[in-house]
């Protein structure tokens, strides 16, 4: 049995489906009860990584464990994993780890757990999401604009589907052990680009606003850590060469190239209409 973590979000959501498509046994595991039906034959277990005796009832019998980088204590969750049974941890970091080690503390907190933890690991390094655009959703359906700093700076934002896609072969698959990779689309994007790009699938005008740093830092503050806010500043305002570089890791573990933000355009465009 595989055991997925954050199973209602943009990765996990499409890992439970594709691991439940190749027929495997999955326990779905989310703070909240999915909003829309699991696929057929899988299990829903309500658990918060905040606390790690709640997974317990998910872990039991389990083969492997796909981790978010969630709660404070990682060592708990793997010390009760191991316990459990599994045997293998597959762990959904960032990039930022690997870039900008001192911003992002907290994922390599986890990463340093998973290594030491005993168990078969492998860590997934993601870089910015493509599905970070539905923080526009709003604002095209009601006003056609869509606001975000730097706008002409680029980066290889990487669509969720490809990171679940990499994750079901990982924990499915062999010859990932003690690998660490680096996820990415296949191309640098800029926001101006990603708004073009929604303007042209729901087939109206996208009005792109440029905010300042610090408009933006005061947005992103009501919903996420500062630490977090200014490693991602820092990383859309000023991305360094590995930032910027397009990883092959995608391409090589699923034979063929990552997806376009385009294509995830078109598949969220009921979102922005």
């Amino acid at each position: 049995m595989l055991v997925i973590t954050g199973a209602t979000g943009n990765v996990g959501s499409e890992l439970v489906r594709i691991l439940a498509a190749a027929g495997e046994r999955v326990t779905a595991v989310s703070r909240r009860a999915p909003e829309q039906d699991l696929p057929a034959g899988v299990r829903h277990h309500r658990a918060d990584l905040a606390e790690p005796q709640s997974l317990r009832p998910a872990l039991e019998g389990a083969g492997a464990l796909f981790l978010l980088v969630a709660g404070e204590d990682p060592g708990a969750v793997l010390e009760l994993a191991a316990r459990s049974g599994v045997r293998r941890v597959v762990l959904l970091s960032s990039q930022g780890v690997g870039t900008r080690p001192g911003l992002y503390r907290h994922p390599a907190a986890f990463e340093e757990a998973v290594r030491g933890s005993g168990l078969e690991w492998t860590v997934l390094r993601s870089g910015g999401l493509d599905s970070n655009a539905f923080a526009w959703a709003e604002s095209i359906r009601t006003h056609r604009t869509a606001a975000a700093p730097f706008g002409d700076v680029g980066l290889p934002t990487v669509d969720p589907a490809d990171v679940a896609e990499v994750a079901a072969a990982v924990l499915r698959g062999t010859g990932h052990a003690g690998s660490t990779y680096d996820l990415t689309g296949p191309v640098p994007v800029t926001p101006r680009e990603r708004a073009a790009a929604i303007a042209e699938v729901i087939g109206a005008p996208v009005r792109f606003v440029e905010q300042s740093p610090g408009e933006a830092r005061a947005q992103m503050l009501a919903f996420m850590p500062e630490p977090a806010v200014e490693g991602t500043l820092s990383i859309l305002g000023a991305p360094v060469a590995a930032e910027l570089a397009v990883s092959p890791a995608v391409e090589r573990i699923l034979g063929r190239a990552p997806r376009p933000f385009a294509a995830w355009a078109h598949r969220a465009a009921p979102a922005f209409r």
